[in-house]
């Protein structure tokens, strides 16, 4: 009984002490990981014209189409991959609606994600999972409150309309 307390005391204070020595590291994104950002895309896209018969349109509107695949649950709640690239579609409204973000590989202790950083700043949102992990757990969020609030995170680090205009957006709303 000992001998297996001392082992798993070890081993967890081994992964401990390895994770703590893995430093961040924010680098661009690679030809593969765009071509599966693009490919999730494209998934939800072709969910939305079979099963809504609406098209995405690189609009906020989009977030509609999102919010109705979340409330009719088009989508299994243990099927992450396919969550996941509800995430890809919010994230790629919140770069067209913020010139100042880019798509990032973004890796430290936890783990590789993509994320959509402020350029030039370690600052970071993960929309991969924002919608994702509410709904493996249940939830239908607010999709368009998730983007918003989201995006407010990043205000202080992204591109400033002049004259106190408040962080630039670029998708009408």
């Amino acid at each position: 009984m000992i001998k297996g307390f001392l082992a798993f005391f070890l081993l967890f204070s081994v992964t401990g002490a390895l994770a703590q020595n893995v430093k961040l590291t924010i680098e661009e994104l690679g030809w593969t990981d765009r071509s599966y950002l693009e490919r999730q895309i494209a998934d939800i896209d072709q969910l939305a014209r079979t099963k809504l018969g609406v098209q995405l349109n690189q609009t906020l509107d989009d977030l509609n189409i999102l919010q109705t695949i979340v409330d009719r649950e088009l989508i299994a709640r243990d099927d992450t991959e396919g969550l996941q690239a509800l995430g890809a579609v919010m994230g790629q409204l919140m770069l067209l609606d913020v010139p100042s973000l880019e798509w990032k590989i973004y890796t430290d202790a936890v783990g590789r994600s993509r994320a959509l950083c402020a350029k030039n700043t370690q600052e970071c949102l993960f929309p991969i999972t924002m919608l994702s992990r509410r709904m493996e757990v249940g939830l239908k969020p607010d999709v368009k409150k998730v983007y918003e609030e989201g995006l407010s995170l990043l205000d202080e680090y992204v591109a400033q309309i002049p004259y106190g205009g408040g962080p630039e957006r670029r998708l009408r709303r």
